[in-house]
């Protein structure tokens, strides 16, 4: 008989055979009695095949026509109608199909679509006229005020949210992290701000708080998903993951912006603290995609910076050095994270984290 895999166990929650509980028990059950708790890699799948995404240039091409035939007659109920298509679509695909590349493009469709509807029925300007030498133009230019705006988003966040609890697309919650960026966007808007960065928090600028309280609230949801999932064999680690790629970015930018702008010295011994706490929370977390998200950002801001500032080739060496930690740190990950939890006391949620490497364990 052959040995059943983790691969196997989230091919059986995949097909619903089994819960995520039910298989990380089965799973839990196995190591204990062969003595010992694997450390995992970080599962990440985009598609299973070329089938999916033979599928999904298809559904792209659909789309793109359904979505120009709604702007061309400029009719909500058009619109409307491709909702209710997307939705038997998606029963279809991800329910029926299991798809996951087309579930992926249906549901950031049908935000989209909701998007666009919601805008037309507070009566948003996407577009205005333009002369250029004589010649007239249509300009992608929308004009709404801070109500609308927010209106629209939480709209938006409300029927992603509500496709997310049917169809349990772990992407939505990537859609739902936009949406809420583009919130604290249209809630900072009223605010005003005249200084020299909008991301320094220093400066008391709104749209820093607000993309950090959006950071902070996105990682929290990303750990309560892995929280309940820590073998990483169903939707709810992967949900957690999407979540984590919007966490990183919101919340390095604005400590980064903030402690960058103090300059050399405390600015940059704060910069690499933060940097040093944030690669410790990937650790724990087992997360390497909450780190590369994070340290990404950071090089394309660190080399915009730089640039700014006239230092010539300095982003050469920004690039090695990041680029020689990740990779010593991405070979070495298993056994510095084993390492570091064996080191860390005993805190709420350590026994609900992901499985570590533990040298006192005996292989079967």
């Amino acid at each position: 008989m052959a040995d059943i895999t983790a691969e196997d166990l989230r091919a059986a929650v995949a097909a619903g055979q089994l819960t995520e509980a039910q298989a990380a028990g089965l799973k839990t059950l196995a190591e204990t009695r062969a003595g010992m708790r694997q450390a995992e890699d970080e599962p990440f799948e985009l598609f299973r095949g070329f089938s999916e995404i033979f599928v999904t240039v298809g559904l792209g091409i659909l789309l793109t026509g359904a979505f120009g035939l709604a702007i061309a007659t400029s009719i909500p109920v058009v619109m409307g109608v491709a909702i209710v298509a997307l939705y038997f679509l998606a029963r279809y695909f991800t329910l029926t199909r299991r798809m996951m590349l087309p579930s992926i493009l249906l549901v950031t469709a049908f935000g989209t679509a909701v998007l666009m509807v919601a805008a037309d029925l507070l009566s948003v300007e996407w577009y205005q006229e333009s002369t250029i030498a004589g010649y007239s133009y249509s300009r992608f230019d929308p004009v709404f005020d801070v109500v609308h705006a927010v209106a629209i988003a939480a709209i938006t966040a409300a029927a992603l949210g509500l496709w997310f609890r049917t169809f349990r697309v772990p992407f939505t919650m990537f859609l739902i992290g936009l949406t809420g960026f583009g919130l604290v966007i249209a809630l900072t808007m009223s605010a005003g701000y005249d200084g020299d960065n909008p991301f320094n928090l220093i400066e008391g600028s709104a749209m820093a708080w607000g993309t950090l309280v959006l950071g902070l609230a996105a990682l929290a949801g990303g750990i309560w998903f892995d929280m309940r999932d820590p073998h990483r064999l169903g939707r709810l680690s992967s949900s957690g993951f999407w979540l984590h790629l919007v966490a990183a970015p919101a919340l390095v930018n604005t400590i980064a912006q903030t402690f960058l702008v103090m300059g050399p010295g405390l600015g940059y011994g704060l910069m690499a603290l933060a940097l040093v706490l944030v690669t410790l929370l990937a650790v724990v977390l087992d997360r390497r995609s909450f780190l590369t998200a994070g340290i990404g950002y950071l090089i394309f801001l660190l080399i915009y910076l730089t640039d700014r500032s006239g230092e010539g080739k300095s982003w050469i060496f920004v690039l090695l050095g990041t680029g020689l930690l990740l990779t010593l740190l991405g070979s070495f990950w298993i056994e510095a994270r084993g390492r570091i939890m064996r080191a860390l006391p005993d805190f709420p949620g350590k026994d609900r984290l992901p499985p570590y490497k533990n040298t006192t364990e005996v292989p079967a």
